[in-house]
């Protein structure tokens, strides 16, 4: 029997294991090999709209990969589910956050008082379009559908329905156009590359409301 002793887990071999999100992530992408892959994208589309933390699109990207040809349905199944998703982060907003606010920034990434407040004056200026931004860009929604509640004086349920139809639409449209020019390569990209993706989106997330800010 070989009793020569195994080395103890070194910090270097913790530090490869995925963290957190990307275990999230990869939990997410797992749904495509399932058959119940669009099911779990309209669950996790309206989740992301007020919670969850991982975006849609990465499971969009898997299925679509895997049928071509019911790319743009799948873009449906997200823009559909997201925009119902935004009503229940628009209830959040209206009914719980004066009680339950605490809880929401404690757990939610992204989402802070100072945001909230922030998109509050948004609202007051054009609603519309700072809706539409963030459905569409890499803002994170779920702190404007929450904000639409919080600030319902100044965003009626038509005016989020149809900002979120717009941008989310758009937003998951141009997904599956994506993918029907550049195939199998997209998905190859987010795998290899999710730390410096996660990056860009902290960027992109900054640009973004530096950008809403001045376009209002």
């Amino acid at each position: 029997m070989d009793q020569t002793p195994h080395p103890p887990v070194t910090a270097d071999v913790r530090a490869r294991r995925p963290g957190p999100l990307k275990r999230l992530y990869l939990w997410v992408l797992h749904w495509a090999e399932t058959p119940y892959g669009t099911p779990a994208l309209a669950a996790i589309s309206f989740a992301e709209s007020s919670f969850f933390p991982i975006p849609p699109d990465v499971l969009q990207i898997a299925l679509s990969i895997s049928k071509p040809r019911r790319a743009f349905y799948y873009a449906l199944v997200s823009a559909v589910a997201s925009v119902a998703g935004s009503l229940l982060g628009w209830f959040i907003g209206f009914a719980l956050w004066s009680t339950m606010g605490d809880l929401f920034t404690a757990y939610v990434p992204g989402l802070t008082q100072d945001r909230i407040d922030q998109v509050g004056r948004l609202y007051g200026d054009n609603a519309f379009l700072a809706i539409f931004c963030a459905a569409f860009s890499p803002i994170p929604y779920k702190v404007f559908t929450i904000s639409a509640g919080v600030f319902s004086e100044f965003v009626s349920l038509p005016v989020l329905i149809a900002a979120s139809l717009a941008g989310r639409s758009l937003r998951f449209l141009a997904v599956a156009a994506f993918i029907y020019l550049f195939g199998p390569r997209v998905k190859d990209l987010i795998d290899r590359y999710f730390e410096l993706a996660t990056l860009a989106f902290a960027v992109l997330l900054i640009g973004g409301f530096v950008v809403i800010k001045y376009l209002l």
